[in-house]
């Protein structure tokens, strides 16, 4: 079984951040306690997954390394991609081919956060599928902001359509991406849409098409939360904040994930926890340091 490896687009321009976005790219911007990049990065971790690529803009790179190094401080290896245009969602496929080298593959949009009990469990179960692909879906109360999934009457996938008018469900398609080693390949057969853009829902649907897409809705025990306008940044923000005071727990603690999948030995967590010993970030490190290790 080919070891799957993770990608996460981080690239765009966010001008519907603006001004926040004109000197720094949206997946730098704080969620709370930590850079919003943390958070699709945790997901990848709770799925396994330790080589992952990132696809930022040229200007943007040298911003990514800085925060993040080359991964090794969480047990992980990055590889640093440049995104020269933002064509579509779909493109990250090309752009990570040489990447993945036939590997199957994990995509995280590097503005969406997802928490949730079960998430590891329905991470290793979309991980298990060797053929084909699996998406999740997310109930919203907006759904002609997404890409929307519309099911026949036995609950089957029938398409998935991109911001309908008129919505099939109120089910979105979130961003997070199972696909196998086709998916480059198939990447390069679908063609611009209207907006010059490969669309990821394209992409989508030659596998919905082959049979071999499926779709998990995530039920009322799950939060994904969209960073792309000013409020839900700081909704997402306020979402942190409350489980970490309410719940004494954090959301997208790398050093915790690491620690927890034994990447990182104890010493490396307590190097952590004084890096950052000024903060509550740190002291919630500290106390996660199993003495005796």
């Amino acid at each position: 079984m080919t070891q799957r490896k993770g990608i996460i687009l981080a690239g765009g321009s966010g001008t519907r951040l603006y001004p926040l976005t004109m000197g720094v790219s949206k997946q730098l911007m704080p969620v709370y306690d930590k850079p919003m990049i943390y958070y699709p990065i945790s997901v990848l971790m709770l799925a396994g997954i330790r080589e992952i690529a990132l696809i930022t803009t040229p200007q943007d790179q040298d911003q990514f390394r800085r925060l993040l190094g080359d991964g090794s401080q969480w047990g992980l290896s990055f590889t640093y991609i440049v995104q020269p245009s933002p064509d579509g969602l779909a493109q990250a496929y090309l752009l990570a081919e040489e990447f993945l080298n036939g590997a199957p593959s994990v995509m995280v949009l590097g503005d969406n956060i997802f928490f949730g009990h079960g998430l590891p469990d329905m991470l290793a179960r979309a991980d298990s599928k060797q053929v084909g692909g699996t998406v999740f879906g997310y109930r919203v109360a907006d759904p002609e902001r997404y890409g929307v999934v519309a099911f026949d009457v036995t609950g089957q996938v029938q398409e998935i359509i991109e911001k309908p008018q008129v919505p099939p469900s109120n089910y979105a398609v979130t961003g997070i991406y199972f696909l196998d080693g086709e998916a480059p390949a198939r990447a390069r057969d679908i063609k611009p849409s209207d907006r010059g853009e490969l669309e990821i829902v394209t992409l989508l649907e030659t596998y919905l098409k082959d049979n071999t897409l499926d779709v998990e809705t995530m039920g009322r025990g799950y939060a994904w939360l969209d960073t792309g306008t000013h409020a839900s940044l700081l909704d997402a923000g306020n979402f942190v904040r409350t489980l970490a005071q309410r719940q004494g727990q954090q959301v997208g603690c790398l050093e915790e994930i690491a620690y927890e999948q034994d990447w990182i030995d104890t010493e490396k967590m307590r190097e952590h926890a004084q890096t950052f010993r000024k903060t509550e970030y740190g002291h919630y490190l500290a106390s996660l340091i199993v003495e005796g290790d």
